[in-house]
């Protein structure tokens, strides 16, 4: 059924007057009798019965009037739902988390975003820088929070925040007696890293910052900085994990220190896919300022 004609009907309905009808919707009379006799053919069954006075609904008409008012109120909040997701103010927002960077800058961000939003529908996950970028370029995820660089010609991000890099040291460690910690010292020094291929980018510049002349020993590959830290608790081996993520989990048996000289430190941004660019992105941006 036509929604005009069912609006039409609806405002017949209302009035049981075809000359107020008409008057109301801006129509000629004549032109509303067309579109009601067309109604009715459409449905097969008489919907009014004229009067002198006006009109009274059969009782198809009264089923007719209470689906068409029903039907109505859905398809004008589906036009508010498209528009609002058009101006990136309603819709869903599938979006990827990187699991080094969960809490801070982060979900202050997206906090943010659901109040300024709250007609969007947020669908998160968590995974790894690599992954998510995967995902993005594939269209599973309208944006993901990924840790730079990230050179893929496909992808575009903006910085969200910057944070140190601290060392993590088991509790008996011999460099757990200084406050400050030379680079130059963990030249050989065990240390347990997450596989390179979960963020080629941000794996190679903490190598590239921490032991930048080199010495960088790998004893052993642990699935995420959670993993790294009860690794290093357990003796043996230490590890460079940004501030925010280690002083969240605190690890018992393991100490926290800085390093001397400039802070080695790591970013995290907001990436997407340009040609699955999702509207409601933009005004996640927007927040992002």
């Amino acid at each position: 059924m036509e929604l005009r004609r069912l609006r039409y009907f609806a405002v017949l309905a209302e009035e049981l007057h075809f000359t107020r009808a008409a008057a109301r919707l801006r129509i000629a009379q004549p032109a509303l009798s067309q579109q009601v006799k067309a109604l009715e053919r459409e449905v097969g069954a008489r919907l009014v019965e004229r009067g002198r006075g006006g009109c009274v609904l059969t009782p198809v008409g009264t089923v007719v009037a209470a689906e068409a008012a029903a039907l109505l109120a859905q398809a004008a909040g589906a036009e508010q739902r498209i528009a609002a997701a058009v101006r990136g103010q309603g819709g869903r927002l599938r979006l990827a988390y990187t699991r080094s960077a969960r809490g801070g800058v982060v979900d202050d961000l997206v906090e943010r975003f659901r109040a300024a939003h709250p007609l969007v529908e947020v669908v998160p996950e968590t995974g790894w820088t690599a992954p998510n970028v995967a995902g993005l370029l594939a269209g599973r995820y309208d944006a993901a929070f990924v840790r730079p660089p990230v050179d893929d010609e496909g992808i575009r991000w903006r910085l969200v925040g910057t944070e140190e890099l601290l060392l993590a040291l088991p509790t008996g460690h011999p460099l757990a007696a200084r406050r400050r910690v030379p680079r130059e010292l963990l030249r050989g020094e065990p240390a347990v890293m997450w596989p390179r291929d979960n963020g080629p980018g941000m794996y190679d510049r903490i190598v590239a910052q921490i032991w930048p002349g080199g010495g960088f020993a790998l004893a052993r590959h642990e699935p995420d900085d959670e993993q790294l830290l009860r690794a290093v608790a357990a003796g043996g081996v230490l590890a460079a994990v940004p501030e925010g993520r280690a002083r969240a989990l605190r690890m018992p048996g393991v100490l926290l220190r800085r390093f001397t000289g400039v802070p080695p430190t790591v970013d995290i941004g907001l990436a997407w896919a340009p040609r699955h660019l999702n509207p409601v992105v933009r005004s996640l941006l927007d927040v992002l300022g």
